[in-house]
């Protein structure tokens, strides 16, 4: 029997959105892909809230973040880190041969702006990476306030994972200047796994092409030179395409900042329960609005709760991530979920532990 997902990805989708995959194929050269093509881009434009193009990767988030790092670095990346994926981006970065220092702080505490200033002061680099979200530890970083920062050093370029956080919080990219940021749509945008988004702005696509390329598949360049005419490089997850384009339509239906209030009165429900019952991993003033990264206080036996959930209640949450499983567990409150479907799961905690 199906589990109901309230894991920070994969997400619960709708049926009627599943339905979308079933939809007839069609060629990725014929002027009825073109269409579907123009017609995702204004939507997530104004999810975005930016006219830069935003590119469709069919990958995960992962191949966005290198493509990023391989054709935004002229001179050296500064890696901030503070969790699990943005450790990644550091090992990305280092693992594709450029040059780049990881800034590394407790998981439990966000980037502040002015460890950033600290860095770019010393002129060593021209790319800074950044994790909005934090799926591994729950935590929101200060991104306007980081791009502050970074947009008084004209030539340093932000570079934005917003994998659990589009869709889901906004993401003002034109506003405060974002060269990149890139997400997933298997977590807020609660669709299938597969295919990644970036807006790209148009002083990166003009490094991109200067930049000595370190990559094929993920060439910037060669990912704009198609986007210009509705196309992708090569052959792109077509079913997931018109999921998308459906599930945009939805996200504008209901209103975007009518979306974004959601999430954060579900996220205010989650870390009140969890204040209550437990605590809340990160440092307070950045708690994700997207998921809520509980702290063990009472030594449950996190593994036998996540089974339960399921065995009893079909519904399935995570443990913690990494170095943090057992330690924490995770509930998200992000995509099509609704007050009451959270509010039951809470009750079906409640009953397992008999809070």
């Amino acid at each position: 029997m199906h589990k109901r997902l309230f894991t920070p990805g994969p997400t619960e989708v709708r049926a009627d959105i599943l339905k979308e995959l079933a939809t007839p194929q069609i060629h990725h050269r014929s002027p009825e892909f073109a269409d579907l093509y123009a017609q995702i881009q204004p939507k997530l434009q104004k999810l975005l809230y930016t006219q830069n193009p935003v590119f469709l990767y069919t990958s995960s988030s992962t191949g966005a973040m290198e493509s990023a790092v391989t054709n935004l670095v002229a001179k050296r990346c500064l890696n901030l880190v503070n969790g699990a994926f943005s450790k990644r981006w550091h090992e990305i970065t280092e693992g594709n041969g450029v040059p780049c220092d990881a800034l590394s702080i407790d998981w439990d505490q966000a980037i502040k702006p002015e460890m950033v200033d600290e860095q770019l002061k010393t002129g060593k680099y021209d790319a800074v990476t950044l994790v909005l979200n934090e799926t591994s530890t729950g935590l929101m970083n200060p991104v306007e306030r980081i791009a502050e920062v970074v947009n008084s050093y004209p030539d340093v370029f932000l570079l934005v994972d917003a994998v659990s956080g589009m869709a889901g919080v906004k993401i003002d990219t034109d506003a405060w200047k974002l060269d990149f940021v890139l997400a997933g749509v298997q977590k807020a945008f609660a669709l299938p796994a597969g295919l990644a988004v970036a807006a790209v702005s148009e002083r990166a696509l003009a490094r991109a092409a200067q930049v000595l390329p370190r990559s094929y598949y993920f060439n910037l360049n060669h990912i704009y030179k198609y986007h210009k005419k509705n196309q992708t490089p090569s052959t792109p997850a077509i079913p997931h395409m018109f999921a998308l384009n459906a599930q945009l339509s939805e996200m504008l239906s209901e209103g975007i900042e009518n979306r974004f209030a959601r999430h954060a009165k579900m996220a205010e429900i989650v870390q009140a329960w969890a204040q209550k019952n437990f605590d809340i991993y990160p440092e307070q003033g950045y708690w994700s609005k997207t998921l809520t990264c509980i702290k063990n206080t009472r030594g449950i036996d996190v593994p036998n709760l996540i089974d339960r959930l399921a065995e009893e209640y079909n519904v399935r949450i995570s443990n913690g991530y990494g170095a943090l499983k057992n330690e924490t567990f995770r509930i998200a409150h992000m995509g099509d979920t609704q007050m009451d479907e959270i509010e039951g799961l809470l009750r079906a905690i409640d009953t397992i532990l008999g809070l």
